[in-house]
């Protein structure tokens, strides 16, 4: 079974806070099931998302797999705002985490998901 939304959550916020990092709740989702995005911003207008990774990516039923939702270097915080409040849309459940870091660094390594192999090798 996987973790509950809340205990990942705040094993996440403990780990930021380990490093140094101010990280916040900014959307409480559902304690049990919600999908978590994890805004990054870089204190320079910028942003990065992470998000759940889609169906297909999600190999293990025990840990979450996360992939990049927006990522460009030039993506805005507005985008990203935008970006979920569509989210929001679709699904009133989900949780929102709010990371300051200059680098930009997001701490999801070990649950990041592989990418896609494309077509033809390339």
């Amino acid at each position: 079974m996987r973790l509950k939304a809340e205990i990942w959550t705040k094993a996440y916020l403990r780990s930021c806070s380990a490093a140094g990092v101010s990280a916040v709740v900014v959307r409480h989702g559902d304690d049990d099931a919600g999908a978590i995005f994890i805004k990054i911003c870089r204190l320079d207008g910028t942003a990065r998302l992470f998000g759940p990774a889609p169906a297909g990516f999600d190999t293990g039923q025990f840990e979450r797999q996360w992939v990049a939702h927006l990522d460009a270097p030039q993506t805005s915080e507005a985008d990203i705002d935008a970006y979920l409040a569509r989210q929001l849309e679709f699904d009133r459940d989900i949780w929102v985490l709010e990371l300051e870091d200059r680098q930009g660094r997001h701490f999801l390594d070990p649950w990041l998901a592989a990418p896609e192999p494309r077509e033809g090798g390339r």
